[in-house]
C-alpha cells in the first residue's frame, strides 16, 4: 500500500467521493456493506507476522514500585511522534470532510466552538459544540495534563501514542514505532492509542485502496497494542471502547454537581423519546418500527425526525430539551451498534433503552455498571422487527419506584462519560479519560504479570469468536445473546 502525503488533498485510499467524515451519509455505508460481506473464498493477503513474546519468561520487565511514589505504576510514557502523525493534520481541517468544515470543531483543544443557548436547556459554562469524531484531539489533549507523566520509559506501566488514526487514517507510523526501544521491550503489548471513529473504520479486509476504511486494526503491531474507539468489535480482544464526546466538558466539580442536580430535579411528562432517522437500506433495522411505535403513542413518545433535509437534529439544544423531558430514550442500533445520542441521553437524566447488547453492554465495560438493568432498559431488537414486543406496554408497566432508581443510577454516570475541559482539572471527580486511562494501565499489568511468568498469549480462533462473552461474563460457553453476535464476515444489526 503506497502512503500518500496529506497536504489538504483527499486521502488517495479513499475514493474521491469518500473523505474521512461520517460516510454513513449519501449511501457511503451501503456501499461499505456490500464490499465487507466477502465470498469466504476471496483472496486476503496475510499480514507478516512480527515479534511475539509468548512462552519465555521475563523477569526484566517487571516494573519497580515505590510505596511513596503516588505515581508509582501509573506513569504513562508519551511517545513524541513526527508531527505529521498529529498537529500537521488539524492544519488541514478543510480538507478533512467532505460533508462540512471541521476547523471551528477542532478549536478550544478539540471541544470546538462553545455553545450558546438561549432557552436556558444548558448551563452558562462547560459547554460546546463538540464533534463526535475528535475524541484523539481531546483524548491527548487531556493526556498532556496527566498527572503522572514520565520522560523516563523505564519507569513507565504504559506507552501512549498519540497519533490521530480517526482524521487521518492513511499514514501508518508503524516504521517509525517499532524501532524504538520502548516498542521492543513488550513489543508494543504496553502501547496504547485512541482512533476516534468505530472499529469497523479501520477493518478494511481486502487489499484493494478503493475499498472503504483502511486495514490499521487488523496489522499485526496493532493486535499487540490496546486501541481505543468509540465503538470496538465484539469479536476482537485489544480494542476497547470509550465513550463518545457529548457537549459537556466540565472545568470543575461544581459545574458537574450543579449539572446532575439539576437533571434530578427536572419534570419529565413523556414516557420516552426518539431521535433519528429510519434506514431503509438496512433490512434488519428496526428504526422504522419504532418510528410507527412511537407516532402510535402519540403523547406518550416525542419524536425528533433527523432528516437529511431536517436541521432540528443539528442543534444540540433540541436533542437536550427533548431528553429532559422524557423518562426512557430509545437508542436502537443504527448504520452500527452504537450511538452518540446514547451519551447525549444520559447526560440529560434519560433513562436509555436498548435493544442490542452491541449497543453498549460489551462496549463500554469501564465506563457502564456491568448489571445493565441498574441504568437501562433491555428490550429484544428482534421482538420489536416481529410485532412481539410493544413499547409503550413494557415501559408504561415499570414502577415508579425502579425509575426513580435507574434515573439516579444514570446521573451519577454523568462524571465518568464527559471529557472534562483539557484546559482545567476537576478536583475529585473522575471523567471518561481518568476511567479510561485506570482500565489500560490495569489491562497492560495484567499482560506485564502474564508476560513475566512466561504464559501464552496467543488466542484460539474460538476465544476471540466468544471475546465480548470472556470480558462481559467471564465464559465462552453458550448465552441468550450469541444469535445478536452471529459473525458472517457482516454488519447485521438487528
Amino acid at each position: 500500500m503506497e502512503e500518500t502525503e496529506h497536504r489538504g488533498e483527499i486521502p488517495k485510499l479513499y475514493p474521491a467521493n469518500a473523505t474521512i467524515d461520517n460516510f454513513f451519509i449519501g449511501g457511503e455505508w451501503d456501499k461499505y456493506l456490500q464490499q465487507v460481506v466477502l465470498p469466504k473464498t476471496e483472496s486476503v493477503h496475510p499480514n507478516p507476522k512480527i515479534e511475539q513474546v509468548v512462552v519465555e519468561k521475563h523477569p526484566e520487565l517487571e516494573i519497580p514500585l515505590d510505596p511513596g511514589d503516588s505515581c508509582s505504576g501509573k506513569y504513562i510514557y508519551v511517545h513524541d511522534l513526527p508531527t505529521h502523525f498529529n498537529s500537521d493534520i488539524l492544519k488541514h481541517c478543510r480538507s478533512l470532510s467532505k460533508w462540512m468544515d471541521m476547523c471551528p470543531f477542532i478549536s478550544n483543544m478539540g471541544l470546538g466552538p462553545q455553545l450558546q443557548s438561549s432557552d436556558k436547556v444548558v448551563s452558562n459554562e462547560g459547554w460546546y459544540e463538540t464533534n463526535q469524531f475528535v475524541v484523539e484531539v481531546l483524548f491527548h489533549n487531556r493526556m498532556k495534563q496527566y498527572k503522572c507523566l514520565t520522560n523516563d520509559s523505564s519507569k513507565a506501566a504504559a506507552v501512549f501514542v498519540p497519533y490521530y488514526g480517526g482524521l487521518d487514517v492513511v499514514r501508518y507510523l508503524w516504521d517509525w514505532i517499532r524501532e524504538k526501544p520502548e516498542w521492543k521491550r513488550m513489543w508494543g503489548r504496553d502501547h496504547f492509542m485512541v482512533a476516534g471513529r468505530i472499529s469497523w473504520d479501520f477493518r478494511r479486509l481486502t487489499e484493494k485502496d478503493d475499498h472503504w476504511g483502511n486495514k490499521l486494526m487488523v496489522l499485526p503491531e496493532s493486535k499487540n497494542m490496546t486501541m481505543l474507539t468509540i465503538e470496538s468489535s465484539p469479536w476482537n480482544e485489544n480494542d476497547f471502547a470509550i465513550p463518545y464526546p457529548t457537549d459537556f466538558h466540565p472545568s470543575s466539580d461544581a459545574q458537574v454537581f450543579e449539572w446532575q442536580h439539576r437533571m434530578r430535579k427536572i419534570r419529565r411528562r413523556t414516557l420516552f423519546s426518539f431521535a433519528g432517522a429510519p434506514r431503509p437500506n438496512l433490512k434488519n433495522s428496526i428504526r422504522s418500527e419504532i418510528i410507527q411505535q412511537c407516532k402510535s403513542a402519540r403523547r406518550k413518545c416525542q419524536l425528533l425526525g433527523c432528516h437529511p433535509s431536517s436541521k432540528k437534529c443539528d442543534d444540540p439544544s433540541n436533542l437536550l430539551k427533548m431528553f429532559q423531558s422524557s423518562i426512557f430514550c430509545l437508542q436502537p442500533p443504527g448504520d452500527s451498534y452504537t450511538r452518540r445520542s446514547t451519551f447525549d441521553s444520559i447526560l440529560a437524566g434519560c433513562i436509555p433503552v436498548f435493544f442490542h447488547p452491541g449497543s453498549a453492554y460489551v462496549q463500554y465495560l469501564w465506563h457502564f455498571p456491568k448489571d445493565f438493568t441498574k441504568y437501562s432498559v433491555f428490550i429484544p431488537g428482534d421482538e420489536v422487527k416481529e410485532g412481539k414486543a410493544n413499547i409503550t406496554r413494557i415501559l408504561s408497566r415499570i414502577s415508579r419506584r425502579r425509575v426513580v432508581a435507574m434515573r439516579e443510577q444514570v446521573v451519577r454516570l454523568i462524571p465518568g462519560i464527559v471529557y472534562a475541559d483539557p484546559r482545567s482539572s476537576l478536583e475529585t471527580l473522575e471523567d471518561a479519560f481518568d476511567i479510561t486511562v485506570d482500565g489500560v494501565l490495569e489491562r497492560i499489568d495484567g499482560i506485564r504479570k502474564e508476560m513475566i511468568q512466561g504464559k501464552n498469549l496467543t488466542v484460539s480462533e474460538a476465544e476471540e469468536e466468544s471475546n465480548w462473552k470472556k470480558t462481559m461474563f467471564g465464559t465462552i460457553g453458550p448465552h441468550p445473546w450469541d444469535h445478536f453476535f452471529i459473525r458472517e464476515r457482516e454488519w447485521n444489526p438487528q
